[in-house]
């Protein structure tokens, strides 16, 4: 038979081994995860690309509950249409427009937020568009234009002067908001992996990390499908690897 001693040590070392875990630190450092915003703005962003709208309202009454505004909210949508069509769009804006009424009718006040501020710039917008690219892609524009953009300079034109300018000015969100709704909507959408990687490049310059890429890829896969985050994966480790060289 044990003695009593015995018994009081282990339970001692019990009590020691199940206390430390509660003042631990977490696993993944400040700043290697997606807040629960940028968490939001992903799973809407895959949802709106995949035309899931069931997912979409959840996400988007989420999404307010996380912090997002109004606005901000209205500005996933509405970015997205440059990538996944009006359609896609309009059809979750309309869902944005159905959550609110849900939210309002329940006492709910979701907090609108500010607009976008105007445009001061007297530059022009060709050129505001390509600046803004090269600070995405930290690197100069290629001159003369190769590829589709030298195809079709009416492309080129339209990418810097309404994406890259009227869209990606807008400061409802910053250049890393826009980069995570852009690259789950890629992810989700699938068979578009050149664009996909070009904008892996331009969301590690605006700071985010190989972590929080990686979960962006977990929320894709739940929300936007196994297959189409397969491929997001394969495409980020060849832009890990060609960053090594």
């Amino acid at each position: 038979m044990q003695h009593p001693r015995f018994f009081a040590t282990v339970v001692a070392v019990l009590f020691l081994l199940f206390s430390f875990p509660m003042n631990a630190q977490p696993l993944t450092p400040p700043g290697e995860s997606l807040t629960a915003r940028q968490q939001s703005i992903v799973t809407i962003s895959a949802c709106t690309a995949k035309g899931n709208l069931l997912r979409l309202h959840h996400a988007l009454a989420a999404g307010l509950d996380a912090g997002l505004t109004v606005n901000e909210a209205k500005e996933v949508l509405v970015q997205l249409y440059a990538y996944c069509g009006f359609p896609r769009s309009l059809q979750g804006i309309n869902t944005l427009m159905k959550v609110l009424e849900e939210r309002k009718a329940q006492g709910r006040h979701d907090v609108v937020g500010r607009e976008a501020s105007p445009i001061t710039s007297t530059a022009p917008k060709y050129e505001r568009g390509k600046q803004n690219l090269e600070a995405l892609t930290k690197r100069p524009e290629a001159s003369p234009q190769t590829g589709a953009n030298a195809f079709s300079p009416e492309i080129d034109v339209f990418l810097k002067e309404h994406l890259f300018a009227d869209i990606f000015e807008r400061d409802v969100f910053s250049f890393q908001d826009r980069e995570l709704a852009t690259i789950a909507a890629l992810v989700s959408l699938g068979g578009v992996e050149p664009m996909l990687q070009a904008h892996f490049g331009m969301g590690m310059n605006t700071g985010l990390t190989e972590p929080q890429l990686r979960q962006l890829l977990a929320l894709t896969e739940t929300n936007g499908g196994l297959k189409e985050a397969e491929a997001g994966r394969t495409m980020l480790a060849n832009v890990l690897d060609a960053n090594k060289k």
